[in-house]
């Protein structure tokens, strides 16, 4: 009996440890806390192994062991933005169960040349908050899996030969604040799942292929600070997306797109940084006539031309762009040395004032800020493989100028070479550069790509020949950046026109030698002088000295004239004749104390207005000699526009530009008055204050006009003011706020 008893006894006691083990493992299975936390980690330290052999980085790369939260992973005073060193690199937080259980959080592979595609091993990474995948090879899309690594904060993909659009499953990241795409070669629209993004602070998504409008649910993403999407086709108008809300924004660039529209009114809100240059706007809706000025412009609209010689000396030049030292090529020219790095806004002309160079623009967060490359590689392909191993390089417009050449067809040579990207499959191979060529102000290549020229090699010449003609003595060849193209590689700031060398030469026979007139033979001079001296004895050559007296003098008053001009577009009085009809009365458009002013035409088809110099106007000499030299250094939408000048005349001329509604004295008491309303009246106002501030405070020198009144005010079609006749202006030093004149000036 006791053994029966015994034996139930131990049954029991096996069912009740058998219960309660069981127990144990089910409410291990359920803690939701522990067991799952562990199992997380152990599949994130699996992916990462897997990520890591993908992308044939080896798994002692981090550590013999394979522990991927140790060491500088822990490590709390070290991180991974900013720190190469670190790179591949993780973060991890071992903060979770109670201390004892690490999660990958943060994952970089920052500027490694990595090649394939996005790894789905990173699904695993749940506890991911931050990713850079920036500046490898990485192709195919971003793959729709990334959407569901939700705790993320931070992600980069730019810099990679991606493609397709931006998956819809981003807008599932809700806690993401900053987002990288640019140059990633994205294409298609924005998602509307972006709407979802409420904490996003930062989006650049700079130099991709997006399609379609511009998304109005942007102005919904109330936290947004940094916003970039310069030169990325999108389209439609700004105007009517709702900024407003946005107050937290204060950087925005939506440049070189084709966004249109009135001009925003919240574009002007304290603290904004705006960029919006190169599209289509207007700039405000009670003026839907003005435009913002094209991101094509010249430095210096005068400066420019201010080396022209009068006296035609040149019919040809050559330059080895970036170097230090003149050489000749195989075809025995001389290529001139062009070592000036130019700053963000200067230029550089010749001793002999051969040629002359501009550049303007700043590079953008570059390291040295250099204009200047050169590359030890052997140029393929080239002729002279030297000549192109130095470049002139802009951040945004280069202009070259041929001075004082004479008129006629020149063939101009162009030699490019791209020196800044390596053929090898790496990121820094990415890079584009892409701008435009004009030549006499035409345009002769769009978004023209070196390296695609070359058939997609880098250091590989590249020769383009253009014919242009020569009618003023001066050429120019301007390389423009349209904002297309990469900007950031191989290096920060690293983006524009780059050019080798140039090569002028006419296409017929010169009548000058370059620097030094031909010399004419004087045998027959002699022989005159000698018969007429022999004939008609002392009074003839007393004659011929008052008489070549007389020219030199007139040919040095001409002269002085000419350089107090400081040389701007120089008519000759034949053309000028020309275009007024050998100043017909019918052309008179007034009369003041200065002298008569007449409508012309040119051959080109521009209507101008010629003022010209009364011959019994002392005043007048001065006056002229003024208004040139003050009107040539300004250039402003509310100053009337001067197109040249003629001084080879007894009477010189003053080019403006012709404004078809005359005077704004005229517009308000002529006989043919216009019906001005009060709001014009108004506008009208305030571009004569524009003006006035620009003479003052804005210009780079400063310029007090002391004549104004109506008669001296001009409208143009859209009764746009202008400010003209300079004749009494005064230039004075920007630090004073007061000038005192010693004379009284003025007109009535």
């Amino acid at each position: 009996m006791s053994g029966v008893v015994l034996l139930q006894m131990l049954l029991l006691l096996s069912l009740v440890a058998g219960t309660q083990q069981q127990q144990h493992v089910q409410q291990a299975a359920i803690d939701p806390t522990e067991e799952p936390s562990l199992a997380a980690a152990d599949a994130a330290a699996t992916a990462l192994d897997a990520i890591f052999r993908r992308f044939g980085l080896p798994v002692s790369y981090w550590n013999a062991r394979w522990e991927p939260c140790s060491g500088d992973a822990i490590n709390n005073t070290i991180d991974l933005e900013g720190n190469p060193r670190m790179s591949p690199g993780i973060k991890c937080d071992c903060s979770y169960n109670n201390n004892t259980v690490c999660h990958i959080t943060k994952l970089g592979f920052y500027k490694l040349n990595i090649v394939g595609q996005i790894p789905a091993e990173l699904l695993n990474l749940t506890y991911l908050t931050y990713l850079d995948l920036d500046q490898n090879y990485l192709s195919g899309p971003i793959p729709s899996f990334i959407g569901q690594l939700s705790a993320l904060t931070e992600l980069h993909v730019g810099f990679n030969p991606l493609s397709g659009p931006l998956p819809k499953e981003l807008g599932n990241l809700k806690n993401l604040k900053l987002l990288y795409t640019d140059s990633a070669g994205l294409n298609g629209p924005f998602p509307s799942t972006f709407s979802k993004l409420k904490n996003l602070k930062l989006l650049r998504a700079s130099d991709n292929n997006f399609t379609g409008k511009i998304p109005d649910f942007i102005g919904s993403l109330i936290n947004l600070e940094d916003l970039v999407l310069r030169n990325c086709r999108i389209s439609g108008d700004l105007g009517a997306v709702d900024f407003s809300e946005l107050e937290k924004l204060s950087f925005l660039d939506f440049s070189y797109n084709q966004l249109t529209g009135s001009f925003p009114s919240w574009a002007t809100q304290n603290n904004l940084q705006l960029n919006l240059v190169a599209n289509n706007f207007v700039i405000s809706k009670t003026n839907n006539r003005t435009r913002l000025p094209p991101a094509r412009h010249d430095m210096f609209p005068w400066f420019s031309r201010m080396y022209v010689s009068l006296f035609l000396n040149h019919y040809s030049f050559a330059v080895d762009c970036g170097s230090n030292r003149s050489m000749r090529g195989s075809d025995n020219t001389l290529y001139e040395l062009d070592s000036t790095n130019l700053g963000d806004s200067s230029y550089y002309v010749t001793s002999q004032t051969r040629w002359g160079v501009t550049n303007v623009g700043k590079l953008f967060q570059a390291p040295n800020d250099t204009r200047i490359v050169y590359s030890n590689e052997k140029i393929h392909n080239a002729v002279d493989s030297e000549l192109l191993q130095t470049a002139m390089m802009s951040p945004s417009t280069l202009r070259y100028y041929g001075l004082g050449l004479e008129n006629g067809n020149y063939t101009i040579l162009l030699q490019f070479a791209e020196l800044g990207y390596p053929d090898s499959p790496t990121w820094q191979s990415l890079g584009r550069r892409v701008f435009d060529i004009y030549i006499q102000g035409d345009l002769k290549e769009r978004d023209f790509n070196i390296r695609k020229t070359a058939g997609g090699k880098s250091f590989t010449a590249v020769y383009k020949s253009y014919m242009a003609m020569v009618s003023k003595n001066f050429l120019e060849i301007h390389l423009f950046w349209a904002g297309k193209g990469t900007c950031c590689i191989p290096i920060q700031g690293y983006y524009g026109p780059l050019i080798s060398a140039i090569s002028v030469t006419p296409n017929f026979t010169p009548t000058v030698r370059n620097g030094v007139p031909k010399r004419k033979s004087k045998a027959g001079a002699i022989v005159g002088i000698v018969i007429g001296a022999s004939v008609l004895g002392l009074a003839v050559l007393f004659g011929i000295f008052i008489f070549t007296k007389k020219r030199k003098r007139v040919a040095r008053q001409h002269e002085d004239l000419h350089d107090l001009l400081q040389r701007p577009y120089v008519f000759s009085y034949t053309e000028l004749k020309l275009a007024t009809d050998h100043f017909s009365s019918h052309n008179i458009l007034g009369e003041g104390g200065y002298g008569q002013v007449y409508k012309g035409k040119l051959i080109d088809g521009r209507l101008i207005a010629v003022k010209q110099l009364s011959q019994s106007s002392h005043q007048g000499k001065s006056q002229f000699v003024t208004e040139v030299a003050t009107i040539s250094t300004v250039q402003h939408r509310n100053l009337v526009k001067l197109h040249g000048c003629c001084a080879d005349s007894n009477t010189p001329l003053l080019v403006y530009e012709y404004l078809e509604k005359g005077s704004l004295d005229g517009a308000l008491f002529g006989v043919r008055s216009l019906s001005l309303d009060w709001p014009t009246r108004f506008e009208i106002i305030l571009g004569i204050a524009r003006g006035i501030t620009y003479l003052h405070e804005e210009s780079n020198v400063r310029i007090v006009h002391r004549d104004i009144k109506a008669s001296n005010v001009l409208l143009d079609t859209d009764l746009t003011p202008k400010i003209s006749d300079f004749g009494l202006a005064k230039f004075y030093d920007g630090n004073k706020t007061h000038v005192s004149t010693t004379k009284i000036a003025g007109t009535l």
